[in-house]
């Protein structure tokens, strides 16, 4: 069976974007693939973060993993820190990848801005964090979104390169899973701009947290045009608030985004958001009233996270010891 790798940060609160984009479509891949999936609390700390706030963060997005379908005992649930694996292969790939295929990483000038010089070692190299995290496990695909193809083209460039140095396939080369509706749900405030727990206004996200009255007065203020709404996608330039409200109908409602626009195509706004509201309340609520369930069973939570990094450690062990023993590394007699 094939095997999956996918990770999510720690950091803020979950949004409507990781759940359509990402872990919505992981419960789906449960039955057709061999899964890892890791609270990367490594890659969290590319950025400061309050310690506490860190340990409550890892249990609120594994909560959230586990109560929209993700199941501990069929998957690895895991968090990175606990599988000091990642640490020693990313090392290693440290000195496998060159300084030009970091620099060429957009997410590093974006995430850097113009204090490139003060930004951590560690923000400039996750790239070859991420590609031994897939790696460790010899994973063979990895969903990913738009804004982290040129990260898994890394991984791959690694790999290969790894693999001509040492002339032995060690690792595969992966490939990406990108699915369609909902990959890329956009601010509500601003349709041009993916939807993200940075942005400084609560109204540009719907919150894995929030009440069934914040999603309504979310979607309800939700940036809109005058116009009535378009009949088809084709008709989406220039209107990025309607294409985007529009396809998280279409992502929430398992519709193609074609029979979204005929269903509402030249209605007003107001009609698509009350509709949009109360479907976003229905899918969310039960989801929700779960994650509240197993943030406040803190115990449980901590053991499926040391249970699966237990399975991720035994995983992987094979994989340093092949990785060890082709770079020349003496074996341990411990």
């Amino acid at each position: 069976m094939n095997r999956i790798f996918s990770g999510v940060q720690p950091t803020g609160d979950l949004h409507l974007g990781n759940y359509l984009g990402a872990i919505r479509n992981w419960v789906r891949l449960q039955d057709d693939y061999e899964c890892l999936f890791c609270v990367v609390d490594m890659h969290a700390i590319t950025a400061w973060q309050e310690p506490e706030m860190l340990r409550a963060s890892t249990r609120e997005v594994t909560a959230a993993l586990l109560a929209s379908g993700i199941d501990p005992k069929k998957n690895i649930v895991f968090n990175q820190s606990q599988a000091p694996g990642h640490a020693e292969l990313a090392w290693i790939f440290n000195c496998v990848a060159r300084m030009g295929w970091l620099n060429r990483m957009t997410q590093f000038k974006e995430k850097a801005g113009k204090q490139k010089e003060n930004a951590s070692i560690g923000l400039f190299a996750y790239p070859c964090l991420m590609a031994a995290d897939i790696l460790l496990y010899k994973a063979t695909h990895v969903p990913v979104g738009e804004d982290q193809k040129q990260h898994l083209e890394l991984t791959r460039d690694i790999a290969q390169k790894f693999n001509n140095d040492f002339k032995k396939d060690v690792f595969p080369v992966v490939s990406p899973l990108i699915f369609g509706a909902g990959t890329r749900v956009m601010s509500l405030r601003d349709g041009t701009k993916k939807m993200s727990k940075s942005d400084p206004s609560d109204l540009s996200r719907i919150n894995m947290t929030d009440d069934a009255a914040a999603i309504t007065k979310k979607i309800r203020k939700a940036k809109s045009d005058s116009d009535i709404l378009p009949k088809s996608q084709d008709d989406f330039e220039g209107r990025p608030e309607a294409a985007n409200l529009m396809n998280i109908f279409a992502a929430l409602s398992d519709t193609d985004i074609e029979e979204v626009c005929q269903q509402y195509g030249a209605e007003q706004f107001s009609t698509l958001k009350k509709e949009l509201a109360d479907l976003a309340v229905a899918k969310l609520s039960p989801i929700q009233d779960e994650m509240r369930r197993l943030m406040a069973d803190t115990e449980y939570v901590d053991s499926v996270l040391s249970q699966g990094a237990e399975r991720a450690r035994v995983m992987a062990e094979p994989v340093l010891d092949e990785v060890r023993k082709t770079i020349g590394f003496l074996k341990s007699r411990a």
